[in-house]
Order: structure tokens, then sequence, then C-alpha cells
């Protein structure tokens, strides 16, 4: 039983913490889905966080934890269809603070229990019930208790197969939620069509710093109906509406109130269609969201001919620390464009340009960028066509003691590379001392052996602390160097994957 417990933070993620709270733990799938994210590290969390428990075993601990302030049984497929045993002893754990029970596969029996159990637990925080069908169809049973000065901070019911009625709902009962500071409503493709109640509800959320609506089946009038609700969220922080691929066109006259969100740090419109009309109201926007960290603009691929004003203006945003625009299909003048400006994101941490074709034979363009640039920690360059001169280019700038503070990169899929150029590479890639995640992979269509350039490879890793992973598919070893890293591996005492998809 550890005696931690975790502090929200004002986006809904969560940090180990010190203190004399008592904490019962997930199931035995906890960890199988981590979220993907470039800048952000999860801490390290102490084994007895986590525990593989049956129903059974929670029913007979809880009559002993009398001060239990964290319920999470995440993960755990043992909880479908008997969570009812479990809510009857509710009333025992009065003081709950946070319920996890996300991907539990519970039944509408189920559902229904938590319901008529949520009032034995005044106390409470934080409710994540995603990856939950049958909660689709069933939210009044289960939140039909929550009151006016109720505590909740934090609410989260992705992909719960929400239908439009449980969104009216939703609507109707965030006014009594003045606490409320993250509501994650992402993979609910039917509450679109109840987004007008949605809004009028968060109209009331004046807390709200995190708004996910990832894959919501959002059109262009949503945004319209949204904006109507960001001049009453001054305190956000995130939002999230990506993956919407019917709101493209939503923004030519309707994103005029984004500017309000002055505390905004993170803003994630990747997949949404966005047109050049789009695009250039956008320009007038964010740019004067001056505390922005985060900008995601991948896969929206009529950025490539309208974004050079946009791309351009970015400079004022000083806090800038994470620019995804992967996938936009860039043309020459709007890279230029954004290479100048990349020039004055100081603070950028995550640079990622993958699947952008343009910017092979021009990595020369952003020579100055990574010069400069002191805190940048991944780069991605996959699929952009680089040739033998921009990899040569990006092996002299690490020899000069440039990107030393780089983690990820990404070069993979830029298969006209020659065995010149990754020799070069591999002889300098040694100087990258906090190189966590190398990628060279070829394209699954192609095929190519390795050069002598993998030996100059394999004596870098010997001088890179911290690797731990190297993407190689699709390279053919010959045998002598198959048996050089058999050697390899048995040789380090620390771990290093090389991922190869089995050597050809």
């Amino acid at each position: 039983m550890s005696q931690t417990r975790k502090k929200t933070s004002s986006e809904g993620e969560t940090k180990p913490q010190t203190s004399s709270v008592n904490k019962f733990l997930r199931g035995s799938k906890a960890e199988s889905r981590k979220e993907n994210n470039d800048l952000k590290t999860t801490d390290s969390q102490p084994s007895n966080w986590i525990q593989k428990t049956a129903p059974s075993e929670t029913v007979a601990l809880l009559p002993f934890l009398p001060d239990l302030e964290e319920l999470d049984i995440s993960w755990n497929d043992f909880v479908g269809g008997t969570l009812h045993s479990i809510t009857q002893q509710m009333h025992l754990v009065s003081k709950l603070k946070i319920l996890r029970l996300g991907s539990c596969r519970l039944t509408t029996d189920d559902v229904q229990a938590l319901g008529e159990a949520l009032e034995m637990i005044p106390e409470l925080e934080e409710l994540n019930l995603s990856w939950n069908s049958k909660v689709g169809g069933n939210l009044p049973l289960i939140l039909q208790k929550f009151q006016k000065g109720s505590k909740i901070q934090m609410l989260k019911l992705v992909d719960c197969t929400l239908t439009s009625e449980d969104g009216t709902f939703l609507g109707q009962l965030l006014p009594m939620l003045q606490s409320l500071e993250v509501l994650d409503l992402s993979i609910n493709r039917d509450i679109g069509g109840s987004l007008n109640s949605i809004a009028q509800g968060l109209k009331s959320t004046s807390n709200l710093k995190v708004l996910k609506l990832h894959s919501c089946g959002l059109s262009q009038k949503s945004v319209k109906i949204l904006d109507a609700a960001f001049r009453y969220l001054a305190e956000l922080r995130k939002l999230d509406l990506s993956c919407n691929k019917d709101l493209g066109g939503g923004f030519e006259d309707s994103s005029a109130q984004l500017v309000m969100l002055k505390h905004l740090q993170v803003l994630d419109l990747h997949q949404c269609s966005l047109t050049a009309d789009d695009v250039m109201s956008l320009t007038q926007v964010i740019p004067l969201l001056s505390n922005l960290q985060e900008l995601d603009l991948s896969a929206n691929k009529k950025m490539g001919n309208s974004s050079e004003n946009l791309l351009s203006r970015l400079r004022f945003l000083p806090a800038l620390k994470s620019l995804v625009i992967n996938n936009c299909a860039l043309e020459s003048e709007t890279f230029t464009a954004l290479a100048e400006t990349s020039v004055h994101l100081s603070a950028l941490e995550v640079f990622n340009l993958s699947w952008n074709k343009c910017v092979g034979g021009n990595l020369k363009l952003l020579l100055e960028t990574l010069k400069l640039s002191m805190s940048l920690r991944v780069l991605r360059l996959s699929s952009c066509s680089l040739v033998t001169e921009d990899v040569v280019l990006l092996a002299s700038v690490i020899q000069m003691g440039h990107l030393a503070k780089l983690r990820k990169l990404d070069l993979s899929y830029n298969d006209s590379i020659c065995d010149a150029g990754w020799t070069m590479f591999c002889q300098n890639v040694r100087f990258l001392k906090e190189l966590i995640e190398l990628d060279i992979s070829l394209r699954p269509s192609n095929f190519r052996d390795c050069g002598q350039w993998f030996r100059h490879l394999l004596c870098a890793v010997i001088k890179l602390p911290q690797i731990t992973e190297i993407g190689m598919k699709r390279w053919i070893l010959p045998a002598s160097q198959e048996e050089e890293l058999e050697c390899f591996d048995q040789d380090k005492k620390r771990s290093i994957h090389f991922d190869h998809g089995g050597f050809q």
C-alpha cells in the first residue's frame, strides 16, 4: 500500500507527491496505454503503486481504509459486472477524492450502481470512466447525484460511446460543477449534435483549464458555437479540437473569441481539414496568444500554400516550446517563412517537420536555428526527402557542439541519403550525449544493405550514455555485421534496443 497521492496540475496531468494519504491501486493493465507526448516525460513510479487485484480483494480491504483518498482500479477486466460489490462499500471511504475506473468493461448494472454510490463520496474531485462503452446512453444514471457545489475538478469520459442525449444532459449539469478544471470528452463522435447544450454549460465553468474535444464529430458550425463560450473561459490553458475533419472552414468567420484565452498554453488543431481561409483567420489570432507553449497544426495539407503569414508571425510567441507541423504539404515559400521564424523561437524544445517534402535539399535554411537552439530536445524530419547534403549539414552542426540537449532524433524514411552521408552522420552522432532515441529506418517498400557506416554507429553508441532505442527497420545486415551486433549486445551492460524488425 503506498502512502502517496498525486496532485492535480493545471493541465490535468498528475505527478507523484509525498503525502500521508492512503491510496489503492490499479489493475493488471494499468500501463498498457500511454500517451505519446514528445514534450512531457513521465515520472517513474514505485513498483508498489500497481497491484493486480480482483474486486473481491478490493472489497475486503476497503473497511480497513477509512482515510482512503484515491482508488484506481483501471484496466482491470475483472471489475466488469461486479462493481456493485465495491460500490456497496463506498460509505466506508467517504473521504475518497479520486476514482478511476478506466477500461473496466463496466456493464449497465455497474454504471447504475456507481451512480447510486457517488452521493456517498461528497469529497470526490476526480472521476475517470474512460473506455467504458456502457457509459454511453447511461450518463444521467451515473452523474444525476451531482449537486450544485460539487467538488469535482476533473471529469474524463474518453471513448465512452456518449450519445447526443448524454451531451445534452452534460450541458445541463455543467453549471453545477463550479470547481471543474479538466473536461475530456474525446472520441465520442455523437456529441457534436448536442454541442449547443455543452457550450451553454461551459459558460458557467469559469475555472476550466483543460477542454478536450478530440474526435467528437464537430462541424463548421461547432466553431461558432464554441467561440461564443470562449469569452467565459478566461482560465483555459489547454484546448484540443483535433481530429474533427469536418471542422474545416469553421474558423473563417468564427475565431475572434480565441484571442480571449489569454492564458492558453496548448492549442491542438491537427487533422481538422483547415482551409486557406481558416489559416488566414487564425493568422490574426494565434500570434496574440502570448502564453502559448504548444501548437499542433499537423495533417492540415491546405496549409501548404496558405500559411506563410501565419508561420512568419509565430515569432511573436516567445514561450513556444513545441511546434508540430508535420504532413502539412509545406511549399518552398512557407518553409522559408518557417525557417526565418524559427530562429526567434529560443524556447523551442520540440520541432516536428516530418512528411514535408520541401525540407529535402533545403535543410540549410534551418542552419541558424539548429545552431542557436539551446533547448531543442526533439527533432523529427521523417519522410522529408532529405538528401546526402542535408545529413552532412546536420552532422557538421552536431560536430560543432550544437543540439547538445537533443534527446530524440527521427531521420526515418529518407531513403535518398547515400552511404557517405550516413557515415558522416554516424561519426558525429556520438556528440549527442543526451540522445535517447534515434530512428534511421527505411520506407516499408525499400530494403538496403548497411554500409561500413554501421560500425561507426556501434562505436558511437558506446559513447552515448542514455540511448535506449535505435530504429533501423529494413536495413540489411551482412552476416559479419550481424555478428558484431550480437557481440555488442552481449558486451553491453545497459539495454539498447536495435529495432530492425528482423534483419534480412
